[in-house]
């Protein structure tokens, strides 16, 4: 019984520091999400309850796996994601898919993340 209430103690901790943190920044509310591992798994903003503005989504190590933004909860603009040796631009037009592009390592892209 004990050992029962220990794990059932552990899992509630661990599940409490993997929970999402949410804080207010220029009149948003700025989510970060976390892996199981705490690493930080999203990072972006709601505004009005809908996602707005840049969103970065990374794996369990903490390299990014996807970059890009909406518009009130709606996919717009060129997003970004990074599969092994492999960049896919989606360019996203009603939040619809529009075209997609994608590069091998062979073809190095710099893009600036500021």
């Amino acid at each position: 019984m004990l050992v029962m209430m220990m794990v059932s103690f552990i899992a509630f901790s661990q599940d409490k520091e993997n929970s999402p943190v949410y804080t207010i920044e220029n009149n948003m509310v700025k989510a970060t999400y976390f892996h199981d591992n705490g690493a930080v798994a999203q990072t972006g903003f709601y505004l009005n309850g809908k996602p707005h503005g840049e969103w970065k989504a990374y794996d369990e190590q903490g390299k990014k796996v996807a970059l890009g933004n909406y518009d009130e909860g709606q996919k717009v603009g060129k997003w970004f994601f990074w599969k092994n040796e492999t960049l896919s631009e989606v360019n996203y037009e009603d939040s619809r898919i529009a075209s997609v592009t994608e590069w091998k390592s062979a073809n190095p892209v710099v893009i600036n993340n500021d």
